[in-house]
């Protein structure tokens, strides 16, 4: 599904230090603005084909954030930080894009090889093999998520990839370099997922009915009033296991519990960042870290593309416990406005669409609350648009969706009043010419 857009206009306000990005490479490639290729050298069509670079040998250097750092992991909310959006901060998001980027790199999408749906590198070369190799992390656990839901006898017969109930997710990073934890002002753990790749998995992502918490007050007192709930499909991803291995659960809690017990004596911060399920998966773990680990540390999720997770009560958890949610989302990307519906509340302001249930009578209100189907939006949210962009010419759902396309906004944009900074594509085919 395709719709033309008016090339917007970019904005003229200079940053206050050079960023550029690296390419991702995902499936839906982004459509370029044809006029603009034409006017380019030949030289330089390859660069403006990969509209997103980082890192490349000519950029500056990320910047100290030392005693600023808890600013940054949403120790205050973000407040000040988003719009404009502050340039340590844009960088920052890029930077752990980027970890997500190389979960997507390292996982065999080929159905016809015999490692499908693993990880194709080694914990030691995996940042390396994926073009990061300055990161300043080193690997320290592969993660997997497993299906629950029951498969039929009658699969047996169809072919083997349409049916892996279990498939690496992501992984688990800890910063080593002491450079960077300088940079930092901590060590940083880093947990990042991918998103769909699976067939099980795209059938997860369609159970999108609430189911309980297990363990949650109203499990226990076994009460008909709504406890936290998420997302039913999501969940059965992240607590499902096999006999032959543990659920992402368990491997999460295993490694965050080893990490605590070796730097817990240190400044230390965790941080969950996925993309589209990734983008769910990272708020779920986040939220059974704070539950499970009296003596976590400040924990934050920076999700980009994610669907909706729970309801009012998992996001009043959420907050409760301190967690620390930033939601990177592309006003044109689908993905974002599912699954279910929103009533507006507290802290959150009503997108178009949402119901506002204020509005209604006190006994509707609390019918639709109590349905299997009212989400509430977590967290920040740092709202971006594909329209704003004057380099993509056009917008279709994949596109919108793609992780490079929300790289190259976040790097595109200024504030609500400046949706697109035309230096950061000047930048960009400076960097090339090089």
């Amino acid at each position: 599904m395709r719709s033309s857009v008016g090339l917007a206009k970019p904005c003229t306000v200079p940053p206050t230090r050079d960023m550029t990005l690296e390419c991702c490479t995902l499936t839906q490639p982004i459509k370029i603005n044809k006029k603009f290729l034409q006017n380019q050298p030949l030289k330089n069509w390859e660069g403006l084909l990969d509209p997103v670079r980082h890192e490349s040998a000519n950029a500056s250097r990320p910047v100290k954030l030392r005693r600023k750092w808890m600013e940054y992991q949403g120790i205050r909310n973000w407040e000040g930080l988003l719009d404009p959006l502050d340039d340590n901060l844009r960088g920052e998001i890029l930077r752990y894009g980027h970890f997500v980027d190389a979960a997507y790199k390292s996982f065999d999408f080929d159905p016809s090889s015999p490692t499908y749906a693993t990880c194709r590198f080694p914990k030691s070369t995996l940042f390396e093999r994926c073009g990061k190799p300055d990161t300043g992390y080193r690997l320290t656990k592969h993660l997997r998520a497993t299906s629950g839901i029951q498969i039929p006898r009658w699969t047996e017969k169809a072919p083997g990839w349409m049916f892996t109930q279990s498939s690496w997710i992501g992984y688990v990073a800890v910063s080593l370099n002491k450079a960077e934890i300088a940079r930092l002002g901590r060590r940083d753990v880093v947990i990042a997922f991918r998103g769909t790749a699976t067939c099980l998995e795209w059938l997860e992502n369609l159970r999108a009915s609430l189911t309980q918490l297990p363990n949650s007050d109203c499990e226990k007192k076994r009460s008909d009033d709504c406890g936290p709930m998420v997302e039913s499909g999501f969940l059965s991803l992240y607590t499902s296991g096999t006999p032959m291995g543990p659920s992402l659960q368990e491997m999460v809690r295993q490694e965050i519990k080893r990490l605590l017990h070796t730097y817990g004596d240190e400044p230390l911060s965790l941080t969950i960042t996925g993309h589209s399920l990734g983008a769910a998966l990272a708020t779920l773990a986040a939220y059974d870290i704070k539950t499970t680990f009296n003596c976590a540390p400040l924990v934050t999720v920076i999700s980009f593309g994610g669907p909706r997770v729970g309801n009012r009560s998992f996001r009043q958890h959420l907050e409760k416990q301190g967690t620390k949610v930033l939601r990177i989302v592309n006003s044109d990307d689908v993905i974002t406005k599912v699954p279910g519906f929103v009533i507006d509340g507290e802290n959150n302001v009503p997108n178009k669409g949402d119901l506002n249930v204020a509005s209604l009578p006190s006994w509707i209100q609390k019918k639709v609350e109590d349905t299997q189907w009212v989400y509430a939006e977590v967290g920040r949210e740092l709202r971006l648009s594909s329209k704003d962009s004057p380099y993509l010419n056009s917008i279709n759902v994949a596109a919108c969706h793609d992780l490079k396309t929300y790289l190259h906004l976040v790097n595109g944009f200024v504030s609500s009043s400046c949706p697109f900074r035309a230096k950061a594509k000047r930048f960009f085919l400076s960097n090339h010419r090089r």
